[in-house]
């Protein structure tokens, strides 16, 4: 069972032609799959960013602010798993009712995003944190959505933009 998710959730996250001729997720599904995935990348990135002093927000294995992004990406899974349902084959939604799925899109989605820290990167990123850290965890996963579909739209004016391809609906699209 392990496996066969594993192997629909690279599918997924792979975006293969399929996809591309889905609709676009809403704003609110963008959300719901970025504080799913939040708690994951902040944990990922603290330990890409090791050589960060031990007091940095990055490196903080818990607390506060990891339990925040905890309990939102609790509340926002059931929405999340409705978003990525959206998106792929009709098997794959049986598998996303199982108890692994969220661990599994999770543990592969979040070295995606982590991967392309660089070690110069981590002083900004964890300087980003601390000035994110008394928002609330919704208006963060926000921001991110709302920067994914600025930098978008950059791109599609011909604007140089390295950016994931992810199948975000643009800002002004409802």
């Amino acid at each position: 069972m392990r496996a066969a998710f594993a192997l629909a959730a690279a599918a997924l996250l792979a975006a293969p032609p399929a996809l591309a001729q889905t609709p676009c997720l809403s704003s609110a599904d963008a959300e719901s799959i970025a504080l799913v995935a939040m708690p994951e990348i902040i944990r990922d990135a603290g330990r890409v960013c090791a050589a960060l002093p031990a007091r940095s927000l990055l490196r903080r294995t818990d607390g506060p602010f990891l339990a925040k992004y905890d309990a939102e990406a609790d509340r926002a899974w059931p929405a999340a798993r409705t978003a990525i349902a959206k998106l792929s084959d009709p098997a794959v939604e049986l598998l996303l009712m199982s108890d692994y799925a969220r661990t599994m899109l999770t543990s592969i989605f979040a070295p995606q995003i982590t991967g392309r820290i660089q070690p110069a990167d981590c002083p900004t990123l964890d300087r980003l944190a601390t000035l994110l850290e008394p928002l609330p965890a919704r208006n963060t996963a926000g921001i991110v959505v709302a920067t994914l579909q600025y930098l978008k739209a950059e791109k599609a004016r011909g604007k140089p933009a390295s950016i994931p391809d992810l199948p975000v609906c643009p800002a002004d699209a409802k």
